[in-house]
């Protein structure tokens, strides 16, 4: 069983990755870049800070700062125990893996911290501003799905450690807003 899903695991990502064309690959290598999301950051620094004031949002910066720690730890933990290779560093596939980046990166790619770091943000942000900004939970979600995503079009990540981020990340970030209400709640700001 699990064999097979890993067979099928990779087909679709063979799939997925060979779709891509060279007209595409530098607007997928700036979606996947971390760098090119500091200006949203920034925009939901200042949504939180327009909807929160500026204690709560001190706490919520340290929250944010806790919550990628978590998760991008946990995803650590992950790729060197479960030591599954990423798709470009994978010996039978390797020579199909369509890689659009200079470098593949770690050796090991179960799960994506990528996609788990995206999705916990996107949730955090998506519970705490939801009554104030309804329609920022679509845009987020939808760039936590895109940024997700890429890391299968430039060939670094599988889909199932891109689906794995995507749920540990959103468990991660529903849960840190849940704790961010609580703290700020008990602390009477």
């Amino acid at each position: 069983m699990l064999e097979e899903l890993i067979k099928l695991d990779q087909e679709l990502f063979l799939f997925l990755n060979q779709m891509g064309t060279e007209s595409w690959d530098s607007f997928w290598l700036l979606l996947t870049n971390k760098w090119t999301s500091i200006p949203l950051y920034l925009i939901l620094l200042i949504l939180s800070y327009i909807h929160f004031g500026w204690k709560k949002t001190l706490i919520l910066l340290v929250s944010v700062g806790i919550l990628i720690t978590c998760t991008d730890q946990l995803a650590n933990f992950f790729k060197y125990g479960v030591m599954r290779f990423r798709p470009c560093h994978d010996p039978d596939l390797a020579d199909q893996v369509r890689l659009v980046k200079a470098s593949c990166g770690g050796k090991f790619g179960y799960f994506s911290a990528h996609a788990a770091n995206s999705f916990a943000i996107a949730l955090f942000f998506s519970c705490l501003l939801n009554s104030r900004f309804p329609y920022l939970k679509y845009f987020l979600i939808f760039w936590a799905l895109i940024v997700a995503y890429s890391r299968i079009y430039i060939g670094v990540h599988f889909p199932l450690d891109v689906l794995t981020g995507l749920l540990i990340g959103g468990l991660f970030g529903w849960t840190f807003s849940r704790l961010f209400i609580f703290a700020t709640y008990k602390l009477r700001l």
